[in-house]
C-alpha cells in the first residue's frame, strides 16, 4: 500500500510469559490447557476485598528484563512502582490492572524504536456473545512492548511483528500457543487524529486490520470528514474495525502506585546477571560453523525458530547438505503457498527424516519426493507408507524405461526433428514426457542416457 498520506503506525504488543505461577499469586498459568472456566483462581487474581498480592513473580521479572536487553533498551535502575490502572470492564474483577512503570526505555528493533517495556497482569477472558467471564487467565504475567509510530504500511507492521515474535520464541520464556500475540495498533494519517484498534490476536489479523483502517480513514478524508480520536475493535470474521469508545487518555485511567506492592529496584549486578538466550543472529553463525550450511540457507532457517529447530533435528539423522536445501526451498514453498507457519501444518522432523532418507538411499526420485511432501504436509502420513501404497518407488531398470522412451519418441516426431535441427531444449521436453508417463518415478540419468542413445 502506497505511503501517500503519511501513514504512521505504532504497536502495543502484549505477550504472556511462561511461568508456573501468576504474577501476584500462586495460581497456575496453564489457562490454555484448562477447559473448565474459573478453576485456576484465588482471592488475589479475582480481586476479592481484603486480598493482598504476593511478592512479584521473579521469573516473570527476569524475563521482562531479558526482553528489554534483547530489544536494546536502557534498563532503569531507579525505583519503579507497580501502579493500578483503573477501568471498568467485566474481565477486570478488581476494577484495576496492575502494571509497572517502564522496566526498559529507548530501545530499538527491526527499524523501529521501542519506547517502553512494562510488566503487567493479564485480565480475564470476557465472551461478548454469551456474557460469560473466565478468570483462569486473570493475573498471568505479561510483557507489554510499546513501539514508536515508526511503521508506515501494513507490510512494515507485519514484518516487525514476525521478527519480534521469532526473537521472543528464542527466549523460550513465552506462552507459545494459539493467540499468543495480542496487539493494539495505533494508526494516523498525516495531520489526522490517532485511532487505536484493539482485539488483534495474530500477525495476519494486524496486517488486515491496518489495511482496512488506512482505507477507511482515506475514504473519510475524501468525503471531507474528520477522523476522530477513538478506540475501535477488530472483527476477524468481517475483517473490519468497529467503533468502541472515544479514546481514553492516561488521566482517565487514574494511575496510582499500588500501596500493597513495594517499588522495584533493579541493581546493575542483577541486570547483568540475567543470561541472554541464543538469538537468530548468533544461531545463524552457529549453523554455518556446525553444519557447514551456506549463508543463504542459514538466513532463511533463522527467520522461524520452529524451522531452525526442525532442521537441526533432521540433521542429526540426515546429511545437513541435503536437509538445508529441502527445508529452505521445498518446505518453505509449501508453507508459503498455503500461507501458514510450520506449527499450523502436520509436518514434523520425523516425517522429513523419513522422506530425506528415502531420497538419499535412491528409493524415490526428487520429483516423487516433492509430490509426497505436498501431500504429507497436510495429512501427516509417513512417506514410506505413501510410497508403498501408491507404488511410487524409483524405477531405474532400462527395460521398462526403454519401452516408455520408445513410445515418447514415436509420439513426438516434431520434437525429434527439432532436436536433430539443433534445438537441444527438445531433449528436456522429451524427458518431461517420459517422466509424466512414469509419474515422476524414473531415474533422470537413465532416461537422459536412453533418449540420447535413440537420438
Amino acid at each position: 500500500m502506497e505511503d501517500d498520506l503519511g501513514v504512521k503506525i505504532g504497536l502495543e504488543i502484549h505477550v504472556p510469559l511462561d511461568t508456573r505461577q501468576k504474577l501476584f499469586c500462586d495460581c497456575p498459568t496453564n489457562y490454555y490447557e484448562v477447559e473448565e472456566p474459573n478453576t485456576n483462581i484465588c482471592p488475589v487474581c479475582t480481586g476479592m476485598p481484603g486480598s493482598k498480592p504476593w511478592p512479584i513473580n521473579s521469573r516473570a521479572l527476569d524475563t521482562v528484563v531479558m526482553i528489554a536487553r534483547l530489544l536494546n533498551c536502557e534498563i532503569r535502575t531507579e525505583k519503579k512502582f507497580v501502579k493500578r490502572k483503573h477501568y471498568d470492564y467485566p474481565d477486570l474483577p478488581s476494577g484495576y490492572q496492575r502494571t509497572s512503570e517502564p522496566i526498559g526505555i529507548n530501545g530499538s528493533f527491526a527499524n523501529a524504536r521501542i519506547w517502553e517495556i512494562h510488566i503487567e497482569e493479564d485480565p480475564g477472558r470476557y465472551d461478548l456473545q454469551t456474557g460469560r467471564i473466565d478468570y483462569n487467565r486473570s493475573g498471568v504475567p505479561l510483557a507489554e512492548i510499546v513501539t514508536a509510530p515508526d511503521m508506515n504500511s501494513p507490510e512494515d507492521a507485519r514484518n516487525f511483528l514476525k521478527e519480534l515474535m521469532n526473537l521472543l520464541r528464542y527466549t523460550e520464556r513465552i506462552i507459545d500457543v494459539g493467540g499468543v500475540l495480542r496487539a493494539d495498533v495505533n494508526i494516523s494519517l498525516a495531520g489526522g487524529s490517532k485511532v487505536e484498534i484493539k482485539n488483534i490476536n495474530s500477525v495476519k489479523g494486524a496486517y488486515k486490520a491496518i489495511k482496512y483502517e488506512i482505507i477507511r480513514q482515506r475514504n473519510m478524508r475524501k468525503r471531507g470528514v474528520n477522523v476522530k480520536q477513538e478506540t475501535r475493535g477488530y472483527n476477524e470474521r468481517s475483517m473490519t474495525t468497529i467503533s468502541m469508545r472515544v479514546k481514553e487518555t492516561a488521566d482517565d485511567y487514574r494511575y496510582i502506585p499500588d500501596p500493597d506492592i513495594p517499588p522495584l529496584v533493579l541493581e546493575q549486578d542483577y541486570i547483568n546477571g540475567i543470561k541472554l538466550p541464543e538469538t537468530p543472529q548468533t544461531r545463524k553463525k552457529r549453523l554455518i560453523e556446525k553444519y557447514k550450511v551456506e549463508e543463504k540457507y542459514a538466513k532463511i532457517l533463522i527467520k522461524d525458530k520452529d524451522i531452525a529447530d526442525m532442521f537441526e533435528e533432521i540433521s542429526r539423522k540426515v546429511d545437513a547438505g541435503i536437509a538445508a536445501p529441502w527445508v529452505c526451498r521445498e518446505v518453505m514453498r509449501q508453507l508459503n503457498y498455503r500461507g501458514i507457519e510450520l506449527r499450523e501444518s502436520k509436518l514434523n522432523s520425523k516425517i522429513m527424516i523419513e522422506l530425506l532418507e528415502l531420497l538419499s538411499k535412491g528409493e524415490i526420485t526428487d520429483n516423487v519426493g516433492k509430490k509426497i511432501l505436498e501431500r504429507v504436509i497436510d495429512s501427516g502420513e509417513g512417506p514410506g507408507e505413501v510410497v508403498r501404497s501408491e507404488n511410487l518407488g524409483k524405477i531405474s531398470g532400462s527395460s521398462e524405461l526403454s519401452r516408455v522412451a520408445d513410445e515418447v519418441i514415436q509420439e513426438n516426431p516434431q520434437a525429434i526433428a527439432d532436436y536433430k535441427a539443433g534445438k537441444r531444449e527438445s531433449l528436456n521436453f522429451l524427458m518431461g514426457r517420459v517422466m509424466q508417463k512414469m509419474r515422476g518415478r524414473a531415474a533422470a540419468d537413465v532416461v537422459i542416457k536412453l533418449l540420447r542413445e535413440r537420438l
